[in-house]
């Protein structure tokens, strides 16, 4: 099945902290965004509160509640799919980074809790792991999502890719001074499973930390469709599904794997 799906990532600022500040601003570029009939809206990482990890056990939505009551109703008024970035939320045994999606009928299409958390922010002090892949489908089409660190870790997203993702969509808060990484994990990411990947970065600066934006949209072979400055803006672009299945019967990665021989025999030297 190939079809095409227009995408806009939106790159903003993100005020760590405060809650009402991130919410009327992501409504707002959200409504800019819609004026370009997407197909599908994503916000990036963290966008409710930013990394305000010493007071996040106070400031995290509770059961994730007005962040779905705030996207179930953009998706109904506007007719657009959204994955509603990660957020942190709140439950009776701690704060998850988690992801929700909505459908164009507002109701919920699936969720993420971030399963690698990034200790050089101190994650794993203040956040719980997630426990599950995230899996979902978007107009159809199955659709991977990771957050942010997840990136470096390339079994997760092959491991989407087994499981029918044709599109990974990555919400992020990825800071300087490491912007090469970024952008060569998204294209090893992309190339090694032969699928788009959707990234949607924030900008502006939070407690010292500066973050560079760079919000991209890649095709399965790795080239670049579309990529955002350092600014907040709306990057917006289309692409075509069908590439995917080209592109995977041009270079057949997935039939010439041989995952027996991927683990190590016991007392194998390494």
């Amino acid at each position: 099945m190939g079809r095409k799906m227009r995408i806009s990532l939106v790159q903003m600022h993100v005020d760590a902290g405060s809650p009402e500040a991130n919410f009327g601003r992501a409504a707002e570029r959200m409504e800019q965004a819609a004026a370009d009939k997407p197909d599908l809206i994503v916000l990036p990482e963290m966008w409710n509160t930013g990394y305000a990890l010493e007071v996040i056990g106070t400031i995290a939505d509770p059961a994730g509640e007005r962040t779905k009551a705030f996207a179930s109703d953009f998706s109904r008024r506007h007719g657009v799919n959204v994955i509603a970035g990660s957020i942190a939320e709140r439950r009776e045994d701690g704060v998850y980074n988690t992801i929700r999606i909505f459908g164009r009928d507002g109701e919920p299409a699936g969720e993420y809790d971030k399963i690698h958390l990034f200790r050089l922010m101190d994650e794993e002090k203040h956040l719980r792991p997630g426990q599950r892949i995230g899996l979902a489908e978007i107009d159809g089409v199955r659709a991977g999502v990771m957050i942010c660190y997840d990136i470096r870790f390339p079994e997760l997203a092959r491991t989407l890719a087994l499981a029918g993702a044709r599109l990974l969509v990555v919400p992020a808060e990825w800071p300087h001074p490491r912007l090469e990484h970024w952008r060569t994990l998204l294209r090893a990411r992309a190339i090694e499973n032969q699928m788009y990947v959707a990234a949607c970065n924030r900008v502006g600066s939070s407690n010292g930390t500066d973050f560079f934006g760079h919000s991209m949209i890649i095709d399965p072979w790795g080239e670049i469709v579309a990529e955002a400055g350092e600014e907040e803006t709306i990057l917006t672009a289309e692409i075509d599904l069908e590439l995917v299945e080209d592109v995977r019967r041009r270079i057949p990665v997935f039939e010439d794997r041989r995952p027996a021989l991927y683990k190590l025999d016991a007392g194998q030297p390494v």
